[in-house]
């Protein structure tokens, strides 16, 4: 199944593939110590997170497990950041997660919201599941505004990579 929205758009984004050539621009992503401030990760420079964060999203475009999709502002062709529907185990039990991360200079002016709605559309207007999850540090307040906005609710409370979550779900109630 291809859970890629690559082609798609909303009012003030167009949505396409990561390409490796977008590298040093999502460095700057890591580079900013608010971007990963809820994460408890391994020390490494941000290089490294960088080459793990598109090693994994090309794994996951090659294996059709969804992916990330870069966020252009059709307005200025500025990257924006990244959102997408991504295959993921909670708790042992296969999820359909709307994920987005936005790179910080781009925070509070819509665009997760703006993106995360978009994916929640196309999911659903694709019967890809009959609920869709995002995973959300227990203390990331900015990204629980996004998930409430986009009618998500919490479902529960869990560990996800040894770090403390709250897990927003959406139903398709078309389905």
């Amino acid at each position: 199944m291809n859970y890629l929205l690559h082609g798609q758009e909303s009012s003030r984004l167009r949505f396409r593939t990561l390409e490796a050539d977008d590298f040093d621009t999502w460095l700057g992503f890591f580079k900013d110590s608010r971007s990963n401030k809820y994460w408890e990760m391994a020390p490494e420079e941000p290089e490294i997170q960088c080459q793990r964060w598109f090693d994994k999203a090309f794994y996951r475009y090659e294996h059709g497990k969804g992916g990330m999709n870069v966020l252009i502002d059709k307005q200025t062709g500025n990257f924006i950041g990244q959102c997408g529907l991504l295959i993921q185990t909670v708790d042992a039990i296969e999820e359909l997660e709307v994920g987005y991360s936005i790179l910080p200079r781009f925070w509070n002016k819509g665009y997760a919201t703006e993106a995360a709605e978009k994916c929640i559309e196309y999911a659903f207007d694709n019967n890809f599941r009959k609920s869709l999850i995002s995973i959300i540090h227990e203390n990331n307040i900015e990204s629980e505004k996004v998930a409430l906005k986009n009618g998500m609710t919490l479902d529960k409370r869990t560990i996800y990579s040894n770090n403390p979550v709250k897990i927003y779900r959406i139903q398709n109630i078309g389905n």
